[in-house]
């Protein structure tokens, strides 16, 4: 079955950087595009950035544009998302999700069980 393991969340400083990692299995990889989603204490899920199978085409959303990069290796069934001058408003369960298609903006069907990043001094 499709499983999707986070990890690299923790504690950060403003203007710090984590790396997420996302583990893969259980489907093929490289066969699909791959998508970031966050969740705020009290908020609505937001999604964060996509990349397609191939890691040629990427987006992001405005709130992390510049800040962000969304990148994954597929021999190593794995997706990352760099964070890069953090914010106190990145904070949040940050979720990995395999996506329905190749290409980006199909949605997602599968989603991991998130790991937390906080962003404070």
């Amino acid at each position: 079955q499709v499983q999707l393991v986070e990890s690299g969340g923790g504690l950060a400083q403003p203007g710090g950087s984590l790396r997420l990692s996302c583990a893969a299995s259980g489907f093929t990889f490289s066969s699909y595009a791959m998508s970031w989603a966050r969740q705020a204490p009290g908020k609505g899920l937001e999604w964060v950035s996509d990349i397609t199978s191939d890691g040629s085409e990427t987006l992001y959303a405005d709130s992390v544009k510049g800040r962000f990069t969304i990148s994954r290796d597929n021999a190593k069934n794995t997706l990352y998302l760099q964070m890069k001058s953090l914010k106190p408003e990145d904070t949040a369960l940050y979720y990995c999700a395999k996506d329905r298609d190749s290409w980006v903006g199909g949605g997602s069907d599968y989603w991991g069980q998130g790991t937390q990043v906080t962003v404070s001094s």
